[in-house]
């Protein structure tokens, strides 16, 4: 597989961009009820959390303020996972498979791994790092 390691800020830019895209599409369900079978409350915690998603996943994908966007978004993932999906059930529901916690696991540890490398290249971030 080294052959790929030529690649791998390119695919850490693409990795990037694909996470904040899909991340901010979860953003717009929320804001403004674009695919959503359920309408967010003004100023609800779900409303601040769609915010979170739309403003945060844009900045993702143009690089722009990417640590802090990155760590912002992390957060509300854990936070999603622990309050909405596992709500600190036992049992069968403890398993992220069954309460259907998967993506916001793998989003909070996808946005902490961003926040920690930075926004990479096609940024806007100048640091590049």
């Amino acid at each position: 597989m080294n052959f790929l390691s030529k690649y791998s800020d390119s695919i850490y830019a693409v990795m990037r961009i694909v996470a904040g895209a899909m991340f901010s599409v979860h953003g717009m369900q929320k804001i403004f009820g674009w695919l959503a079978q359920h309408e967010t409350e003004l100023l609800s915690q779900m409303w601040f959390g769609g915010m979170i998603e739309l403003i945060c996943g844009l900045l993702l994908v143009i690089g722009f303020q990417t640590r802090i966007a990155a760590f912002l978004s992390s957060g509300t993932m854990a936070v999603a996972y622990i309050q909405f999906h596992w709500a600190f059930a036992f049992g069968p529901k403890f398993f992220p498979a069954v309460n259907n916690g998967d993506a916001a696991i793998l989003y909070s540890l996808l946005f902490l791994y961003i926040a920690s490398v930075g926004a990479g290249k096609w940024s806007i971030d100048k640091d590049n790092s």
